[in-house]
């Protein structure tokens, strides 16, 4: 069949997004439809393109949302249909991941495959609790066991026993449910009630829990600090190592333990959320604002067909910028018709953004924002100057009040606009089947970042309610400045925290400095 598509199994690995494989991620960039189960992170639905077909068939509610015939149907359906599938599922696809089965109904419908290798829990999640499945001279060898049942009751298999009887370390996948019956009937099987054992909650995860207990007390340690899955089950001489890692893993750092939203595009959010989780912390996007181009309208057009009237062109956003000469080439004008003009911007990152196109700014404010820009241009142009100002509708209007009081001619042209939407609105109108993972209103945040007026606005207008982090106890607003800052004033709410430099590093700089700081209540600047 010349339009059957292909069909990959990928591993998600243990939870930590980064911990997957680069060949699954570059799948995911690429794929026509995507069939998942529970993840850990939303972030792998961050990487998939936007006219993906996004197909639930995880657990909902403590049962199957498909049986496995219906999924394999699914992924039969797909793949005939001509699109590319990538079958995602936690860790490794032939760990109790049910891979093998949907292989064979793949292959009943001579459909290819590939399997891509994930990162397994049963090693990786013990491991980022400090403990290893094998050292040497305790631990030869490692068991991994599933304790996973259909009906969720005491059936366990009537030759459980003989684990208790296995040198080496065992470890339990999906058995949390079934901890009383599995350290019971390993007791029973000759195992030590003093054997070390240990549960890991959301392993390789910033909000990672370890409790370690004999075996016999391990249910009743669990119980005590509300241990809840997903959860990996250790038991054997290693359970008690700790390795120096206990609870950090890669996710070490100030921020470790601290939960940030984030507003912005999806480029914006990505490298945000990178600088973030260097520093320990676990970013997520909870608004993606979607820019959209008016490159093509009439007064954008009419700007390109007559640039050569145009001394200056100013940008205040990355975003402008790169808006700005994708217009310029569908429009068929030649860079070099730019030869004459003289570039400001208002921040590095414009000005990074602007040498991407062969181009570098005459003219950048000591202080990233509007009025410094207005400002700094007001000294050094004249009345004979120009000025095309091509920004995001809605820009601020400290600039034009600036230039218009100092006499200077300039036409402020909408090149794009920006909107916004709860994340989690995104992923379940574009998802099939129940959507997997909390809302933003259902978890906590330590801070919410802004990058723009047009985020205030955005978020304000969601009607997102968003309750505090589970590390601090609250929730703080961080500008990437004043304009921002003001923006949120002007709604009546204060920003808690606004950066001193106007970029994504000085949004982390800040938030890390509060953290540091512990600071529980009053604004902070840096």
């Amino acid at each position: 069949m010349e339009n059957t598509g292909m069909v990959y199994l990928v591993g998600a690995g243990p939870g930590d997004p980064s911990l997957m494989t680069l060949k699954g991620r570059a799948l995911l960039s690429a794929c026509g439809a995507l069939v998942y189960d529970h993840l850990a992170s939303r972030r792998f639905l961050e990487w998939v393109p936007s006219a993906c077909r996004k197909i639930y068939v995880g657990k909902q509610a403590g049962h199957h949302s498909m049986k496995q015939d219906e999924i394999n149907a699914v992924l039969v359906e797909l793949a005939l249909s001509g699109l590319t599938v990538v079958r995602l599922k936690g860790g490794d696809p032939f760990v109790f991941g049910r891979g093998g089965e949907e292989i064979q109904a793949l292959e009943a419908h001579g459909i290819p495959y590939e399997t891509v290798p994930g990162v397994t829990s049963a090693i990786a999640v013990p491991e980022c609790a400090g403990i290893p499945v094998t050292h040497r001279g305790v631990s030869r060898s490692f068991h991994v066991i599933t304790g996973h049942t259909l009906d969720g009751k005491d059936c366990l298999p009537p030759e459980f026993e003989t684990y208790g009887s296995l040198p080496g370390t065992l470890v339990f996948l999906m058995g949390l449910g079934q901890l009383p019956a599995i350290t019971a009937r390993l007791i029973g099987g000759g195992l030590a009630p003093d054997t070390p054992a240990a549960v890991i909650e959301k392993g390789t995860l910033p909000d990672q829990k370890v409790v370690r207990a004999p075996l016999s007390g391990i249910h009743a340690k669990v119980m005590e600090e509300g241990i809840g899955t997903p959860a990996v089950i250790v038991v054997g001489e290693t359970a008690s190592f700790h390795m120096n890692c206990d609870m950090k893993c890669s996710f070490t750092g100030p921020l470790a333990g601290y939960r940030i939203g984030m507003i912005g595009t999806r480029h914006f959010t990505d490298s945000l959320g990178h600088a973030l989780e260097q520093e320990g912390g676990e970013a997520r996007p909870i608004l993606e604002m979607e820019v959209i181009s008016h490159a093509a309208d009439p007064a954008m057009q009419e700007a390109y067909r007559n640039l050569s009237a145009y001394t200056w062109l100013i940008f205040t956003s990355a975003n402008g910028v790169r808006l700005f000469f994708q217009g310029m080439q569908q429009a068929g004008r030649d860079y070099r018709s730019l030869g004459h003009v003289k570039f400001a911007v208002i921040g590095d990152g414009t000005g990074r953004e602007l040498a991407n196109f062969g181009f570098h700014a005459d003219y950048m404010p000591d202080s990233f924002c509007a009025e410094a820009l207005a400002q700094g241009l007001a000294s050094v142009l004249t009345g004979s100057d120009r000025i095309l100002i091509a920004r995001s509708r809605g820009g601020s209007p400290v600039l034009t009040r600036i230039l218009e009081e100092a006499g200077l001619v300039y036409d402020d042209i909408a090149l794009y606009q920006v909107e916004g939407r709860p994340v989690n609105e995104q992923s379940t109108e574009d998802t099939e089947g129940p959507a997997d993972a909390e809302s933003p209103e259902e978890e906590g945040f330590d801070y919410i970042t802004f990058a723009s007026a047009s985020g205030v606005r955005a978020y304000l207008s969601s009607g997102l309610v968003i309750k505090p982090g589970q590390r601090s106890g609250q929730t703080k607003l961080v500008c990437i400045g004043d304009i921002t800052a003001e923006e949120l004033k002007k709604h009546g709410t204060k920003a808690d925290i606004t950066a001193g430099t106007y970029h994504i590093q000085g949004l982390v700089q800040a938030i890390v400095k509060d953290a540091i700081s512990r600071k529980t209540e009053g604004p902070a600047s840096v």
